[in-house]
Parts: C-alpha cells; structure tokens; sequence
C-alpha cells in the first residue's frame, strides 16, 4: 500500500518528516484557536486531554491516508505541481472523514469546529514546505547555490517580441515559463485588434499593432521576433514577415495548429517560417468518427507507400488504429525507411511490406487473396511531368495498367473501399502523365459500374514537398547561392500541404459511395515565379540581387495553368467544408469507355510494349479526347 523501500534509510525520514509536521499541524490550529493555549477554556482542562488523544488518533490515519494517494512513492527532490494536488486532495479527502466522524458520532458537542478548518490548512502548508525544501535545497546542494545554479545552466534569454497577443501568444509565454532553460525573454506583444492596445498579458505590455514594430524594437530593445500566430491567411502573414525582414531581427513563428492538435510538436518547439505557413491554410477539420468506422480495427493496403503521398497516408492512417498495414512499394529504399518510422517512432508493428511492382498481377492477385484488404489507398503513380513526356510507356505501364491491375485485384478480392490518388493534370491534360491520370479515372469509373467495391478518386493539386513538388529544388539552389530557375513568369500552381492532402484523401474515402472524383478545394493559386522570390526571402536573401532568378522556358508537355474541373463536368459540394465531387453531364464518354474497357487496356498495354512515343500518344488521343499532345520527342528518338 505504501509501496515503502524498508531498506532505503530515505523512507523513514520521509515518514517521520510528515509524522511531525502533521503533529505540528494539529498543534498548531489549537494554539490558534485558544490563543496559543491561555484562552480560559482551554486551561480549564477539557482541550487539552482532546488535543493528547487527537495526536494518538489523527496522525497515524493522515499517514494511512496519505499512503493510499501514492505520496511516498516518489522521490521529493523531484517534486512538481502534480505532487502538490495530489497532497491538496490527500489533505482534503482525510479533513472532510474525520470531521463527518466527529459529527456523525459527537455532533461536535465539546469540539471546536474552527480547528479542523485550521488543521487542514495548515497541515497542506507545513508538509508542502517540506517538499518543495528538499527540492530546493538538493539544486542548492548539486550547484553550490541558487546563483551559481543559474549562471551554470541557463542560457542567455534573449528579449522577445511576440507577434499576436490571442490563444497562441499566451500558450506560448505558459509553455516558455514552464521551462526554465528557455532562451526567450518576451518583454512586449503586438497585435492588431485594437481592443488589446495598452493592456496586458501576463504582466507584458501589448504595445499596438504589427504596423509599430519599429517603435516597438527599438523601446524595449528587442533582439527577436516570435510570430505567434497559428491560423492566419498567407496574404496576412506575408506582410507580416515582411515587416519582420524589414526590421532587421531574426525571426521565428509557432508550430501550425495541426501539429500541435495531434500533439506532434509543442508550442514552444519555434521554427523558421517557411514557404507552407504563406499558404494560409487553416488546419483540416477531420470527421474522425466517420473515418474511424471505415479503418479501426481493419486491413489497409497502400501501394506507393515509401513515396511523399503514401507515407504520409501511412502516418494519417496509423492514428485510427488499424489491424493491419499492407504497405506496397516497388523501392526498396523508400519501403524500409517507412517500416522502421512505423516501428521505431509510432511504435505500430502490424506491418506488412511488399516490394513489387502494381503491374505484376500474378504478385497482386496473390497478396489480395492473402491479406483481404478492407481499404485500398492506390498512391502508387510517376507523376514527373517532363520525366513522363520522354518516357511516355513507363506512364502507361504503371500509371494505367498498374492501377487497372490493382483494381481488378480489389474487385476480384471484394474490397469494400478504394481510393485513387489523381491529379488536378488529369484535366484537359497537355501531358502524357496528366492523360494516363485521366485514363485511370476513366478505368476507376467503368470498373466501379460493375463491382460492389465502392470506388472513388481524389483529384488535387501540387504538394509542397512531394516528390513532384518544385520547393526542394528551390531550397537547393537557393542553398548554392543560386540561381533559381523558374519555368515560366505566368507559371501558376495550386498547392497544399503533405499532411493536408493525406488527411482529405482519408475524409473522402468516408464520403464515397462509388463512382465519385472528388475535387479537393485548394484555395489561391501561385505563381511559381513569386513563391521562387518569397522562399529566396525567406532564406535571408534579397531576390533578383543576391539570387537571380532565371527563366528557362516551359518543359515538355508543361501547361501555364492547371485546372480542377473540365468541360462538361460540374461540382457538388459535399458536407464536408473541402471537398467537393465531379457532377459529369456527359455519362457517354465513360459508357463509351466500360464497353470497351478490355479493348483499351490492351491497346493501350500493345503500345507501351513497342516503345514508340508516337504510337502511344496516338492510342491516348484516341482515349482521351480532349488530350493536346505537344510532340513526340522520347529518349529513344
């Protein structure tokens, strides 16, 4: 019960020290309320005999009582706040037992009421100043003093200006408070809701808005700027980095709401503001209730999961507790470094890797009748556009005929879900990767006519990050002092973030019936060229005199812009706010399609084996209609 070490010499002391300061406590509220014992009553004898058995009586059941809540099982040097409310309740619990024992069996008639307030009180008081003078003074006793303690461990605090006095500026000062060695000294906030000018938080004045940085750096001598603002549209904080790097401070901005939400990082882990945070986009309101009943407890299969989209599905999936993860990839590397993530940081072990290729049906046929996937997340894809245009039978031979494979697996297999990650290339496409994209939705629509499976595909944009994504070229250029080349002036792009897209393919896969593409809302799109000079500034250089950036002209079968939606086809909003699905008013292009689906696959499989970029882009144009193919160049011509 007290979980007591009899041979540690350290539990006996701890025993007695609380032995004596409850006797002392007792005492003490008897001297206090008889006027330190020369109150006439209490000479007249009666109180003094009470005070003799209540030592005999209360001090060892405050010790049993005490035991029960755990305070001798740990070590008081390294007492906490949780020590104190576990003591506060321990104190309360055992005051609030022994008084309605004194009125249940005495009614209080011949006790004084007032000592047991006084008991309680003190008794919290005395045994609290116990603890917390053992933990004192052991840092007294390992750093020769309280000073020396200091200036040994601490490191200089910086003066800090916070940026943003709401929810996220005051959980920041509480979780660099909570922390002793934190570098930051925040000594004013700044915020632009005029309500907040002039007034306080935690004892830091909020000297106005962000347009009075200047004046605030240089009244309060700042040497750094936090940016503590977790959800604000890019246009926002894009002036107010702006102002950052104008002032001439370093600055910083807090982890974004979802991370902190999933409990990922902390509040005070501060970073660098990147390219992401210019987006503006607000965190992912996620219905996991509905995305639970379709994965807890089941077997999910993803294919392409070592790649930028996989792996994050990987990580999105794990949090709703699978049975188990079939995880598909045809890189050996990308595989294994997925798998040990998933063993030795998430800590899941129901895992399954397959390295193999989506074409090779005989390997997926095997492994659906194998593991009999409840869900399939089909990420699997080349998605490099210039890459494609010069490859073009790779495009077809994994892109197509891998992902009709994997679907006929799933059909044949009875897989109640399957989600196809497309691509926003897939519309109008002037590209061989964005019209094998097509071809595959197309495949997914007429496959989904015939099988109980409940088919569906999501359609979005450029991933900051991804495999596919501009932004590590960037940094890398940016990193060898330049320059940064950029395709086009008018290249414009959606984008989102890694995580952001995982998490919609998941809301979509609980939103599907079958059929359906839907479109995820991918807010403003960017030109590359002003993403190229935000990332350039971001890094502390000045675009277009420290780094150049260079135009190149557009590669193969790259388009200026990117669209969601084609012609024929219209939108629906779903109930969730990010979501949207494909309404086709033209059902003939995907009968035309179901009834010769077979037909197609084996075209399309006949022109990819001879290797003749021509020939391949003359079968897709047939496919795809409204395909606008650039040439026939290939890197076997």
């Amino acid at each position: 019960m007290f979980n007591i070490h009899l041979k540690n010499p350290n539990s006996y002391l701890m025993l007695l020290a609380d032995v004596a300061m409850v006797s002392l406590a007792l005492v003490g509220a008897y001297a206090l309320r008889f006027d330190f014992f020369s109150d006439p009553v209490f000479l007249e004898g009666r109180y003094d005999t009470q005070l003799i058995r209540a030592l005999a009586v209360v001090v060892p059941y405050k010790m049993v009582i005490f035991g029960l809540f755990g305070l001798y099982r740990g070590m008081w040097r390294y007492t906490n706040l949780r020590d104190m409310r576990k003591l506060a309740v321990a104190v309360m619990l055992s005051s609030m037992l022994m008084v309605s024992y004194i009125a249940y069996r005495y009614h209080f008639v011949g006790f004084a009421r007032s000592v047991y307030v006084l008991d309680a009180l003190l008794t919290f008081v005395l045994v609290a100043a116990v603890r917390i003078s053992i933990r004192i003074g052991f840092g007294y006793r390992q750093f020769g003093s309280v000073g020396a303690m200091l200036k040994q461990s601490l490191p200089r605090q910086q003066r800090t200006l916070v940026i943003g006095a709401g929810y996220s500026g005051e959980r920041l000062f509480r979780e660099l408070q909570s922390d002793i060695r934190n570098p930051y000294q925040i000594i004013a906030y700044l915020d632009d809701d005029p309500k907040k000018h002039g007034r306080s938080l935690h004892g830091c004045r909020i000297f106005g808005a962000v347009d009075k940085l200047g004046q605030a750096i240089r009244k309060y001598e700042a040497e750094l700027i936090l940016i503590a603002i977790s959800n604000v549209d890019g246009g926002r904080l894009r002036s107010i980095i702006e102002a950052c790097e104008a002032s001439g401070l370093p600055f910083k901005k807090v982890p974004n709401a979802q991370s902190i939400i999933d409990g990922t990082v902390s509040m005070k882990e501060l970073r660098d503001v990147d390219f992401s945070d210019l987006l503006g986009r607000p965190a992912v309101k996620l219905d996991t209730s509905a995305i639970a009943n379709y994965l807890e407890d089941r077997t999910v299969l993803i294919t392409g999961a070592g790649g930028s989209i996989g792996s994050e599905l990987v990580r999105q999936v794990i949090r709703f507790n699978p049975a188990r993860l079939v995880l598909v990839d045809s890189c050996e590397e990308n595989l294994f470094n997925i798998q040990m993530e998933l063993q030795g940081v998430h800590g899941f072990e129901g895992i399954v890797p397959v390295i193999a290729r989506v074409q090779d049906e005989p390997v997926m046929k095997k492994m659906f009748e194998c593991f009999r996937p409840s869900t399939v997340y089909h990420a699997a894809a080349y998605k490099h556009v210039p890459l494609m245009e010069n490859n073009p039978w790779q495009a077809i031979d994994n892109n197509v005929i891998g992902s009709y494979t994997v679907m006929k697996c799933a059909h044949e297999a009875g897989v109640k879900r399957f989600v196809l990650v497309s691509t926003d290339k897939a519309v109008r496409p002037t590209n061989i990767m964005g019209a094998s994209k097509r071809m595959t939705e197309l495949v997914l629509h007429a496959i989904a006519k015939q099988s109980s499976t409940a088919f569906m595909a999501v359609r979005f944009g450029n991933v900051l990050g991804s495999s596919g994504s501009v932004i590590p070229i960037f940094r890398k250029q940016i990193a060898r002092g330049g320059p940064v080349t950029v395709t086009h002036p008018e290249m414009t792009r959606y984008f989102m973030t890694i995580p952001e897209a995982a998490q919609l393919i998941l809301q979509a896969g609980a939103l599907g019936q079958g059929g359906e593409i839907f479109i995820l809302k991918m807010g403003t799109p960017v030109k590359i060229a002003n993403m190229a000079r935000d990332l350039i500034r971001l890094s502390g250089k000045e675009p277009d005199t420290e780094i150049e950036v260079r135009f190149t002209g557009i590669r193969e079968g790259e388009k200026l812009y990117e669209e969601l939606i084609t012609e024929g086809e219209g939108i629906v909003q779903t109930n969730h706010e990010k979501i949207m699905v494909l309404r086709t008013e033209d059902e003939s292009v995907y009968a035309e399609f179901q009834g010769a689906l077979e037909e197609r696959i084996n075209e399309l499989r006949s022109a990819a084996a001879t290797h003749d970029a021509c020939a391949i882009k003359s079968v897709v144009e047939r496919i795809v209609p409204e395909y606008a193919r650039q040439d026939c160049g290939s890197v076997m011509m």
